[in-house]
C-alpha cells in the first residue's frame, strides 16, 4: 500500500539527531506575529467567511504562517471536522500497467488540487490481501473510497466500503454507485464514420469478435459497446460488415492470425476494424508479411491509444482511452458528493496515418 499526494506535516519533527522533539510554529504563534486574535488567525488560515477583517490582516497572517512554517494539525482537525483529507484507491492492477496509470494520475491532479493525499492499493486479485487493504484504510478514516479496474466491467464490490462515499473507476456493479467509464459506445460509431468517410463501405472487416467477452459484462463492457457503435455507424449508411471472424484473446498473435485468414481471401477488405491496439500490432504484421501496406493497400482504426499506437509506422487511427480524464472525474464525483448516474467520458480519436481512401477495386 503506498501514499501519494499533496498532505500536510504534523506539528511536531524530530530534531536532526534524532533525539529530542522541537517545536514547530503554532497557530498561537502565527496570531501573535500577525497581530491578531487566535481565534482571527484560524478563520482567516482554514478560508472561512464572515472575517471582517482587511485584506492587509489576511495577508499578515499568511506571510506569518509562512515565515514561521507553520502546518495545521490534521489530527486536531480532523477530529473536528470529521474529515481527514484522504482518498483511498482501490484497483486490481492498475497501479502497476503502464497503460492504465493515467487513472492514477488523473486521480493524484485532482486530489492534490483539492488539497487531499490519496493512498493507493492494489490487490493484483488477491482477494485475502483485498480485505486487509480496504481495512487497513478504512482504519485511517479516509474520506471515501475510489474502487478502479484496469479493464472496462462490472465488479462486485466489497461490502466493507459501502458503508461511506465510493465511486467506481472504469467498472459498474449491481449496487447502483457512482462510477466513471469511457464511452466505448460512441468510440465504436466514430472510427467507423472515420472509414466511411474515406470511401470504405462494402469491403470493411471486423477483427476482434469474442462471444465471452461480449456476453459477460464481469469480463468486458467494452467488447459489446464497441461492437454496438460499429454496427450503428454501419447500418446509418447502409453498411455491413465484409467479414467479422472472432478471436480468442485480444493479442497480437491472434490479431496476426485472423489477419492472414482475412487477406487469404479471393476479396480482401479495404479496411479493418481492430478491437484494440493489440491485435492491430498484429494486423500490421500480417499485412507486411503478405507484401501490402497500411494504408494503401488495407486502412486500419482500433482503440485504446495504447503506447504502442504511436510506434506503428504509420501511426495508428485510434480511439484513444481518456484514463486521466476518467481518474480526475472519479475525485470529484466522489468529493462533491455527485449522484450515482454514471458519468460517460468521451474517447477522443487519435487522427494518425492508418486511414485513406480505398484503391480502385
Amino acid at each position: 500500500m503506498g501514499l501519494t499526494g499533496g498532505g500536510n506535516a504534523v506539528d511536531k519533527e524530530t530534531s536532526p539527531n534524532g533525539s529530542t522533539p522541537r517545536n514547530r510554529a503554532t497557530l498561537a504563534d502565527v496570531a501573535r506575529r500577525a497581530g491578531l486574535s487566535k481565534t482571527a488567525a484560524s478563520m482567516v488560515l482554514n478560508g472561512r467567511e464572515g472575517t471582517r477583517l482587511s485584506v492587509e490582516a489576511h495577508q499578515r497572517v499568511f506571510a506569518a504562517a509562512e515565515e514561521l512554517g507553520y502546518r495545521p494539525n490534521v489530527a486536531a482537525r480532523s477530529l473536528r471536522t470529521r474529515k481527514t483529507a484522504t482518498i483511498a484507491f482501490v484497483s486490481d492492477i492498475v497501479a502497476t500497467t503502464r497503460f492504465a496509470g493515467g487513472l492514477i494520475r488523473g486521480a493524484l491532479d485532482a486530489a492534490r488540487e483539492r488539497d487531499h493525499v490519496l493512498l493507493i492499493t492494489e490487490t493484483q486479485g488477491d482477494a485475502a490481501f483485498e480485505r486487509y487493504a480496504i481495512e487497513a484504510m478504512l482504519d485511517r478514516q479516509v474520506d471515501g473510497v475510489i474502487y478502479a479496474a484496469m479493464a472496462t466491467r462490472r465488479l462486485t464490490v466489497p461490502p466493507a466500503i459501502l458503508g461511506g462515499p465510493v465511486v467506481l473507476l472504469n467498472a459498474t456493479s449491481a449496487d447502483d454507485l457512482p462510477c466513471v467509464v469511457p464511452d466505448d459506445e460512441q468510440a465504436g460509431r466514430a472510427v467507423t464514420e472515420a472509414l466511411l468517410k474515406q470511401g470504405h463501405r462494402h469491403r470493411i472487416a471486423l477483427i476482434g469478435r469474442n462471444r465471452l467477452k461480449e456476453r459477460d459484462p464481469e469480463v468486458s463492457l467494452a467488447a459489446e459497446a464497441r461492437l454496438r457503435g460499429i454496427r450503428h455507424a454501419l447500418s446509418a449508411a447502409g453498411a455491413t460488415l465484409y467479414a467479422e471472424p472472432s478471436c480468442r484473446e485480444w493479442l497480437p498473435e491472434h490479431g496476426y492470425t485472423t489477419m492472414r485468414g482475412i487477406l487469404d481471401r479471393p476479396d480482401r477488405p479495404t479496411a479493418v476494424i481492430c478491437m484494440n491496439d493489440r491485435l492491430a500490432f498484429g494486423a500490421y504484421q500480417a499485412v507486411a508479411d503478405a507484401g501490402l501496406t497500411v494504408p494503401t493497400d488495407i486502412s486500419i482504426v482500433s482503440f485504446d491509444d495504447d503506447p504502442i499506437a504511436t510506434w506503428l509506422r504509420p501511426g495508428l487511427f485510434t480511439a484513444a482511452l481518456p484514463h486521466e480524464q476518467m481518474g480526475r472525474r472519479a475525485v470529484e464525483i466522489l468529493l462533491d458528493g455527485e449522484p450515482g448516474t454514471p458519468c460517460v467520458v468521451p474517447m477522443p480519436l487519435r487522427r494518425r496515418k492508418s486511414i485513406a481512401a480505398p484503391r480502385p477495386h
